[in-house]
């Protein structure tokens, strides 16, 4: 779980791999990942789930380490995005599958001008008013509308050595779900 400082997918994916299985969350901010196992802690979480501090452009694990790779709402804010999937498909065993979710592009005809008014007008209103942190809310939006489309992205995950390629959108693309194998 990449940039799973917070512990909210690990602790989904807990369920899924049962007792047996182990989970990694890994978050480049060390802060975040206290506060992820803290709540993990206070939830009756810990069997089997390990933190490790770790920039997902440089994972810090062996090669083939992984049957499942996974990152929500994070590789937007990576840096160098190709470097981050090479340093996926790097650590997944063959079979293994990388699945990314993070905000994408407006798929549906016209959501693209009622989502940008929303990003750019209501949502840092929205972050003024309620959290006194309009800049957080405005750079959400700015961070949103550079990330790769779709197709760009899903471009570079093969460039990475990903294959089996695709995405589903969601929220008629204003998220995407790729995904991609190593086989």
């Amino acid at each position: 779980d990449l940039a799973g400082g917070t512990g909210d997918l690990t602790r989904l994916f807990s369920k899924r791999v049962g007792a047996d299985g182990e989970i990694v969350t890994t978050d480049i901010n060390n802060s975040m990942l206290e506060v992820g196992r803290e709540r993990l802690i206070d939830q009756g979480l810990v069997k089997g789930i390990f933190f490790v501090q770790g920039d997902a452009e440089s994972l810090p694990f062996a090669e083939n380490s992984f049957d499942c790779v996974v990152i929500a709402f994070g590789l937007r804010n990576v840096t160098h995005k190709l470097r981050a999937l090479e340093s996926m498909y790097r650590v997944l065993r063959p079979g293994g599958v990388a699945m990314i979710l993070e905000f994408s592009k407006p798929a549906l005809p016209g959501l693209n001008k009622i989502y940008d008014f929303y990003s750019f007008t209501a949502l840092p209103f929205m972050g003024r008013v309620i959290a006194n942190d309009e800049d957080s809310y405005r750079y959400l939006a700015e961070s949103i509308r550079k990330h790769p489309d779709q197709e760009t992205l899903k471009g570079m995950m093969e460039t990475a050595g990903f294959e089996r390629t695709h995405y589903f959108n969601l929220s008629g693309g204003i998220v995407a779900l790729h995904k991609g194998y190593k086989l």
